[in-house]
C-alpha cells in the first residue's frame, strides 16, 4: 500500500510492508502468543528490507499452558498479565465503572493489579496451500486490563485466528469465558468483553492518560514467560516516533522504554502516575531491555472508532508516495522560494482522494496548517519532530484534511478526503477464511502475503518471484481488484501436462480480463461455451473442455476429501 510517507524513514508501500509482514519477525502472521519482534534497520531497497526481515528474531513463545491445572482449550496469540492479593472491593454495578482513588506511584500499581488479566486463547490458522482446512490449535497466553465500559483492552496478536478466549483475575483461579468485541490489526489492538457478573467483582477501570515526555517514569504490568504470577517492571522513555508495528505491517506512533517487554507482556498497561501512558506489544530483537507501548494517541483514536461506528474503521491515509526535497538544486529544479519546506511528491494511490487533485511533482508544503519540513517531518512537542504521516493517521475516515502545494511555481489548495486504504496484495489477512475456488483440479487462489509465507521465514527469497514482486510492488488500480492465482493443480487425468503452470497469475477467462477471484468463479460457472480458456502470466494458455471438467471436478473433491468446490464467500446465489 502506498504509504504517506518519505523515502529516507522506508515506510512507504514496498519498504514497510516487506519489514513487517516477514513472518520472522514476529507475530506476523497472527499465531503467536507474546511480544512482537522488530527489526529497526532502514533500507533504501526491497532487497535490503527482506534481509532485515530474515534477520529479525520473534521474541514469541507457545508454552503450553500448565498453571492452576489443565488448560481444556487450546489458545494461539500473544500477551501477558498480572495478580494481586485478593482484597475487598465495590463490585462494578451494572455497568457504571470503577471506583477511583487518588494514588502515590505504589498505589498505582496496586490499582492496575485489580485492571490486569491473563489472557488464555485457542487459534487456529488457516492453511493457506490448502485452503479448505485449517492448521493444528494452538494455545497461548497474553495480557489485558480493564477500561471504561467493563471492556478489556489487549494486543490484537494475543487473540488473532481465536477460536476460544479465556480470561483471569490477579489472584483468582477462576478462566472466565471472554468476547472479542472488535480488533484493530494495523494499531494491534483488541476489545473483549466478558458477560459474566462474577468476574467484574472488584475490578477497577484504569484511565487513559497522556504521551510521556522523554526520560519519564513508566512501569509495565503483565505476564511474561518464565512463571504464571505477575510482573511489574519499570523503566524510562527512550523516544517518541513512528514505528514498524510488526503484526499489522503498519507504520504508527510508538514508545521506546527501557523497561523489558518479554514474551507474555503484550496487552498489558504502561502506567505513568495512576494512568495507562500505552500497551505493551512488541521489543527489538538482538537489543536489551528495549521495548515498545503503543501509545495513548492511537489507542483513543481504535476505541473511538469502535464506539462511534460498532466495529474498527482504521487508520487514515493520503494515498502518497513522497521523496524527502533536501537538495538545494532539486528545490530549485521546482522553483521552490528559500523559506519554503517540503516534500515531493512520487506516486498517488488510483484510490484515494488525493489522485483526483493530486499530481506527481506536487510539492506539499502544509498539511491542515502545519508546515512539513523539507525531510518530512512536522513540530511536535518541546524540540521533538515526527513525520507527518502521524497527522495523516490520526484523522477519522473520511474527514477532510488542507493540503497547500506547490505546482509550476504556483501555490495551490486543496480540500481532500482521507480514508483507511488498501494495498492490492493484502498483508495480513488474520480472523478471515481463505478464498478458494477448484475447476478440474485447478485451484485458484487471491495473492495475499500470509500466503506467501506459506513457503516460510525467508519467504521473500523461496517464493516465486513474480509473485513476490507483485505482492510488493504492484498498485492496486480499481476498487475490489484481486491477482488470482493458479496456487496448485490436484492431479487427475483432465489436467495432465498443466502442473507445471502453477503458481501463475490468471489473467483472462475466455478473453475477459479477471478483475477477482468472485469474478473468476462466476466467468467459469455461467459459461455456456464448449471450452473454458485460462490466459496465465507469461503467456501460458489452459483450456478445458468444460463438460468434462465439470464431471472430473466432483471426482477430484471426493478423491482429496474437499468439502466444496469453493469457499463460503463465493458462493453464487
Amino acid at each position: 500500500m502506498l504509504g504517506t510517507s518519505v523515502h529516507r524513514l522506508t515506510r512507504l508501500s514496498v519498504s514497510s510492508i516487506k519489514l513487517i509482514a516477514s513472518k520472522a519477525t514476529a507475530t506476523a502472521r497472527g499465531t503467536s502468543t507474546c511480544t512482537s519482534t522488530i527489526t529497526r534497520k532502514a533500507a533504501a531497497t526491497v532487497e535490503e528490507v527482506a534481509a532485515a526481515a530474515a534477520a529479525a528474531s520473534s521474541s514469541c513463545s507457545s508454552e503450553p499452558l500448565n498453571s492452576n491445572g489443565p488448560f481444556p482449550y487450546p489458545s494461539s496469540a500473544a500477551a501477558h498479565l498480572q495478580r494481586r492479593r485478593p482484597r475487598p472491593r465495590l463490585g462494578l454495578g451494572d455497568g457504571r465503572n470503577i471506583q477511583r482513588r487518588s494514588t502515590t506511584d505504589t498505589d498505582a500499581i496496586e490499582l492496575a493489579l485489580d485492571s490486569v488479566v491473563k489472557i488464555f486463547t485457542v487459534t487456529s490458522s488457516p492453511n493457506y496451500f490448502l485452503p479448505w482446512q485449517n492448521k493444528s490449535q494452538r494455545e497461548t497466553m497474553g495480557s489485558g486490563f480493564v477500561i471504561r465500559g467493563k471492556k478489556i483492552l489487549t494486543n490484537a496478536h494475543v487473540v488473532a485466528d481465536h477460536t476460544f478466549v479465556l480470561v483471569r483475575k490477579h489472584g483468582s483461579p477462576t478462566k472466565y469465558r471472554a468476547q472479542v468485541n472488535a480488533v484493530g490489526h494495523e494499531c494491534d489492538l483488541a476489545i473483549l468483553t466478558v458477560e459474566s457478573q462474577d468476574f467484574w467483582e472488584g475490578m477497577t477501570s484504569l484511565d487513559l492518560g497522556d504521551i510521556p515526555f522523554l526520560q519519564q517514569a513508566v512501569a509495565v504490568v503483565g505476564y511474561p514467560q518464565g512463571g504464571d504470577n505477575i510482573s511489574v517492571t519499570k523503566g524510562v522513555v527512550s523516544r517518541v516516533e513512528p514505528t514498524q508495528y510488526v503484526h499489522g505491517a503498519t507504520q504508527l506512533m510508538a514508545i521506546q522504554i527501557d523497561a523489558a517487554i518479554n514474551p507474555g507482556n503484550s496487552g498489558g498497561p504502561a502506567i505513568m502516575g495512576n494512568k495507562v501512558a500505552g500497551v505493551a506489544f512488541q521489543n527489538l530483537s538482538g537489543a536489551e531491555n528495549i521495548g515498545y507501548i503503543i501509545p495513548v494517541p492511537v489507542i483513543k483514536h481504535f476505541i473511538a472508532g469502535v464506539e462511534e461506528s460498532g466495529k474498527y474503521v482504521g487508520f487514515c491515509s493520503l494515498g502518497l508516495s513522497c521523496q524527502p526535497i533536501e537538495n538545494v538544486q532539486l528545490r530549485n529544479h521546482f522553483r521552490m522560494r528559500p523559506e519554503m519546506t517540503g516534500v515531493l511528491v512520487s506516486k498517488i494511490n488510483p484510490l484515494s482522494d488525493a489522485y483526483k487533485v493530486l499530481k506527481k511533482d506536487d510539492i506539499i508544503l502544509v498539511f491542515d496548517g502545519v508546515p512539513v519540513a523539507n525531510d518530512g517531518t512536522v513540530h511536535f512537542r518541546n524540540r521533538e519532530r515526527i513525520t507527518f504521516d502521524h497527522l495523516v493517521s490520526m484523522k477519522k475516515p473520511n474527514e477532510t484534511a488542507v493540503v497547500r502545494v506547490l505546482r509550476d511555481g504556483e501555490e495551490y489548495e486543496f480540500s481532500i478526503a482521507l480514508q483507511p486504504l488498501q494495498p492490492l496484495v493484502p498483508v495480513h489477512q488474520f480472523d478471515k477464511l481463505p478464498s478458494y475456488y477448484i475447476f478440474a483440479g485447478l485451484v485458484f487462489v487471491p495473492l495475499t502475503q500470509p500466503y506467501l509465507h506459506e513457503y516460510g521465514e525467508d519467504w521473500y527469497n523461496t517464493s516465486p518471484r513474480r509473485l513476490c514482486e507483485s505482492a510488493l510492488r504492484e498498485p492496486p488500480k480499481r476498487p475490489g481488484q484481486q491477482l488470482v492465482i493458479l496456487s496448485q493443480v490436484l492431479m487427475d487425468d483432465i489436467n495432465a501436462g498443466y502442473e507445471r503452470l502453477a503458481e501463475l497469475q490468471v489473467k483472462k477467462v475466455n478473453g475477459v480480463e479477471v478483475d477477482n477471484l468472485k469474478h473468476l468463479c462466476r466467468l467459469v460457472e455461467n459459461c455456456s461455451e464448449e471450452s473454458v480458456r485460462f490466459d496465465l502470466d507469461d503467456d501460458r494458455v489452459i483450456v478445458l473442455n468444460r463438460r468434462l471438467a465439470k464431471v472430473a471436478t466432483s471426482r477430484i473433491l471426493k478423491c482429496h476429501r474437499i468439502p466444496s468446490v469453493m469457499s463460503d464467500d463465493l458462493t453464487i446465489s
